[in-house]
């Protein structure tokens, strides 16, 4: 049996209509895509789900759609993370009645708290609730690390059981795996970065292309899995440049944009994101092609 948020997990984006609207039927359209490309789990409502601009409703909704169109194949692993650590634990209440399986907790953002003051906030959503916690540090968006030291401290915390980590540290990401228990999960948070974390103990990623390649990506990660990094490394290599150029301009902006052009949504956002500039769908569709 595989644990609980190894292997695949995809980052989903959210569809909306032309309208504006949440794309109910295209969530369940994407959820059907995913399960059937492979992936191991579904991580929904997250930043690269456009999180902040989703109302309560919207995300509940979502995942009441991705339950039910899961039917227990996959588990949902939502987003539930932000500045406010009373409005964290609200909404970890919320997602776990509609059928949230675990909860991805991204960092506070902006106002940057102490090391001691992430511990408190993660100890207190821990307690809040019995759902599995995964941290996800991604200092470059929210301006704060989540350091070595301090992972370890939450790794004693029995419902905080991995971290997605998204530094973009390879030293920080092979000192976790080094210090964490064995049974603490570290996902990568870069999907470029996926094969050089597994290679030192890490157990899969937290995908952003696997939204728009979900086998390739579960053929790359089963394989390193498996111990055939020969065979990992010759998926990684022709699907780089779809890992690269997903970041031409910030997340999930590229991702959508190549899923519009795919068919498999409309291009829409909500402000503050805006459609890419030409130079940079250029480049996405010479690497679609």
């Amino acid at each position: 049996m595989r644990t609980n948020w190894t292997g695949v997990g995809t980052a989903l984006v959210s569809p909306f209509t032309k309208t504006g609207d949440l794309d109910e039927a295209a969530v369940r359209r994407l959820a059907r895509r995913q399960i059937d490309g492979g992936v191991h789990f579904l991580v929904p409502c997250g930043t690269t789900g456009e999180s902040p601009t989703l109302t309560r409703r919207e995300r509940l909704r979502t995942i009441e759609i991705l339950v039910d169109e899961a039917k227990g194949r996959v588990p949902i692993l939502a987003g539930a993370g932000g500045y406010d650590t009373r409005e964290v634990i609200e909404a970890a209440a919320d997602l776990r009645k509609v059928g949230a399986q675990g909860l991805l907790s991204v960092t506070p953002y902006y106002n940057k708290p102490s090391q001691e003051g992430l511990y408190q906030h993660y100890r207190a959503i821990a307690e809040s609730t019995p759902l599995p916690i995964l941290v996800y540090n991604v200092p470059g968006r929210t301006g704060v690390n989540v350091e070595v030291d301090t992972l370890v401290r939450l790794a004693a915390i029995p419902n905080i059981v991995g971290v997605k980590e998204a530094s973009g540290n390879v030293t920080q990401m092979c000192e976790i795996c080094a210090a964490v228990p064995a049974d603490f999960i570290v996902l990568s948070g870069d999907d470029a970065l996926t094969l050089p974390l597994m290679a030192v103990g890490g157990r899969g990623i937290i995908s952003v292309a696997s939204n728009e390649i979900p086998a390739e990506m579960v053929q790359m990660v089963e394989a390193a899995e498996r111990g055939d990094f020969a065979a990992a490394r010759a998926v990684h290599a022709r699907i780089l440049p779809l890992m690269q150029v997903n970041f031409v301009e910030a997340n999930p902006i590229p991702v959508k944009s190549a899923m519009a052009a795919m068919g498999l949504l409309e291009e829409v956002y909500r402000l503050p994101l805006v459609p890419p500039k030409r130079e940079s769908k250029e480049k996405i569709a010479k690497v679609l092609r």
